[in-house]
């Protein structure tokens, strides 16, 4: 399972990446080993807002649905179609294939309430 270092984590297994005036989003290489084969995205419009600790999509798998939750609050700037297509790179590439949306923060407060890679490893060791 991998956590890469220069990210950061939200509790709800969302990974975000600092790009400077944007973050881009994604779900952790763990929750989609938990979701299983994941068959369809369902992802917010561009310009749509996002608050943090909100739904602002889902993902579906064999198993179940799940709401992705947004770890900071924002604009949606640009989101990934190739998920449309290809779900299957959640499972696949969760870190670079699978980026999710790419959002405008609006308060940079919120990137600090989420957690390092080695506390999001120490959370879902605990689990």
């Amino acid at each position: 399972m991998s956590t890469p270092k220069e990210l950061r984590y939200s509790e709800e297994h969302e990974w975000v990446k600092d790009e400077g005036e944007k973050v881009r989003i994604g779900i952790t290489d763990f929750a989609q080993s938990e979701l299983g084969d994941i068959v369809f995205v369902e992802l917010p419009e561009v310009g749509d807002e996002i608050t943090a600790d909100e739904p602002f999509g889902s993902v579906e798998s064999v198993k179940t649905v799940s709401e992705l939750y947004a770890p900071v609050s924002g604009k949606v700037v640009e989101i990934n179609e190739e998920l449309t297509d290809s779900p299957e790179f959640v499972n696949e590439s969760p870190y670079e294939k699978a980026w999710m949306i790419t959002v405008e923060v609006s308060d940079s407060a919120d990137l600090d309430k989420l957690m390092t890679s080695e506390q999001y490893d120490e959370m879902i060791k605990e689990g």
